[in-house]
This record gives structure tokens, C-alpha cells and sequence, in this order.
């Protein structure tokens, strides 16, 4: 995996923590970078988990599955992908957050936005030469940096970025998919 292909996966799946951190910030009355920190810290934390647990279960089936993984990995980030698609159009005046932090409410939200980082996780343990760690560490930084970000803008210029966002990141997990199988069905 190029460092390109990896830092367009972090942005993909940082959207969908991205569009909560716009609704925590459109909530915010006057911006708090305390609040910022902590709410980018919750996401990114758990985007840079979620891919380490995921390709510590992929590689324990990779014998299993090494024939198909192209084909697994498709499916995964292209399910994934038109997910947050379909759930950024349905959703688009839906409003996530509130002005208060409430640590619980951001510890099940950013599990929530970091499930889709598990199975990107597992399509990484079918890549051989990568430190998942590093890959990880990459994910979680920029989940980190983008959250600050949504949360601030959400608090400056409110929510009209939200419902983008997410089908932004979708359309990249799926192009990504798109190529790790066209890839995968040229070597055969």
C-alpha cells in the first residue's frame, strides 16, 4: 500500500467521525479547544484500534481465505462505502451531539465510527509488506486531526459539510475496493 492510498483511507474513514465532530461543534456555544482535543482524541484513538484488531483477526484466517481476499476486500470497503453513502442521504438533517461532553456518549459514538476501521483491518492483513502499526498510527492521527477540525467548523460555519463528508469518504472506500480487486484479478 502506497502512502497515498493509505492517507486516502484515513480520510475515508474518518467522515463519518468527522460529520459527529461538525455536530458537536455546531452545538458548542462558544468553541472549546479542551472539547476539540478530547473529541478528536476519542475517534482517533479508536480508528487507530479498530484496524490492529481487524488485521489481527484477518491473519488469523489468512490460510483460509488468501485465494478470495481481493474479492473479500471489495465487498468490505465497497458494503462500507455505499453504507455511509446511503446513511449520509437518509440522514441529512439528523443531529448527533450536544453542547455538553458527555465522555460515555463519546466513547460509544467513536466505537460506532470505528467499526468500518475494523473491517478495513482486516483487508490489511492480506497486504504483506505493511506495519500495521504504522498504517494504525497514520488512521489515527488523521481521524484525530479531521475531528478538531469538524469540530470547529461545526462550531464557525454549522452542519452544511456533514452529509458531503460522508459521501466523500464512502466513494473513496469504494474506489479503493474497486482497485484491490482489479488488482487482485490481474495476478491471478
Amino acid at each position: 500500500m502506497t502512502i497515498i492510498e493509505l492517507i486516502l483511507i484515513s480520510f475515508g474513514l474518518s467522515a463519518d467521525a468527522f460529520s459527529v465532530s461538525l455536530c458537536k461543534g455546531l452545538k458548542m456555544g462558544k468553541f472549546n479547544l479542551r472539547h476539540a482535543l478530547i473529541t478528536g482524541g476519542f475517534f482517533g484513538f479508536f480508528q487507530a484500534l479498530m484496524p490492529v484488531i481487524g488485521w489481527l483477526l484477518g491473519m488469523q484466517f489468512i490460510s483460509y481465505i488468501e485465494k478470495y481476499d481481493h474479492i473479500i476486500a471489495f465487498v468490505l470497503l465497497a458494503f462500507i462505502g455505499v453504507k455511509m453513502i446511503i446513511d449520509a442521504i437518509k440522514d441529512k438533517d439528523k443531529e448527533e451531539g450536544s453542547a455538553k461532553l458527555d465522555i460515555k456518549e463519546l466513547f460509544v459514538m467513536a466505537i460506532a465510527t470505528s467499526i468500518d476501521a475494523l473491517a478495513v483491518g482486516i483487508t490489511l492483513s492480506f497486504e504483506s509488506d505493511l506495519n500495521i502499526f504504522f498504517e494504525a498510527a497514520v488512521i489515527g492521527l488523521i481521524t484525530f486531526s479531521v475531528c478538531v477540525a469538524g469540530v470547529f467548523i461545526g462550531n464557525r460555519f454549522g452542519a452544511k459539510f456533514k452529509s458531503k463528508a460522508a459521501i466523500i469518504g464512502g466513494a473513496v472506500l469504494i474506489l479503493l475496493g474497486v482497485k484491490i480487486l482489479i488488482e487482485g484479478i490481474l495476478a491471478l
